[in-house]
């Protein structure tokens, strides 16, 4: 479990349904997360529709050749229902034409949060940064 969100931003959002394909893309990124992140990954997302746009800074990101993908894929650490988890957006999904609008953001960890957790769409939850 992290410790320290009293300096932490902390995100609001509701759990939604996604396309259905994210188990592709994290599969194709998953040895080079383990390898950069330390951790090993779910095969998915959690897809949260936040209360407001956020843009993720381009410091920490996976390459396209690293992930054999298009477009470089942002990561921020973040914790949500007391675990370490990702917040994984693609730099196309970061600016405001993207696919995706700027107040919905994927998350990915190392279990499937919404067996885990119980979570279904519509379901409230913070996310700490």
């Amino acid at each position: 479990m992290m410790c320290d969100l009293v300096n932490r931003t902390v995100l609001k959002g509701k759990v939604k349904s996604g396309l259905g394909n994210a188990n592709i893309w994290v599969g194709k990124a998953k040895k080079i997360f383990k390898e950069k992140y330390g951790m090993d990954l779910f095969l998915g997302t959690l897809n949260v529709e936040l209360d407001r746009d956020i843009v993720l800074e381009e410091n920490e990101k996976i390459l396209p050749y690293e992930y054999g993908g298009t477009f470089d894929v942002y990561v921020k650490e973040c914790e949500i229902l007391g675990i370490k988890a990702y917040i994984l957006r693609t730099e196309k999904n970061n600016k405001i034409n993207g696919d995706h609008p700027l107040n919905i953001i994927e998350i990915v960890t190392d279990v499937n949060m919404r067996k885990q957790y119980k979570l279904k769409d519509d379901d409230e939850i913070l996310i700490y940064i």
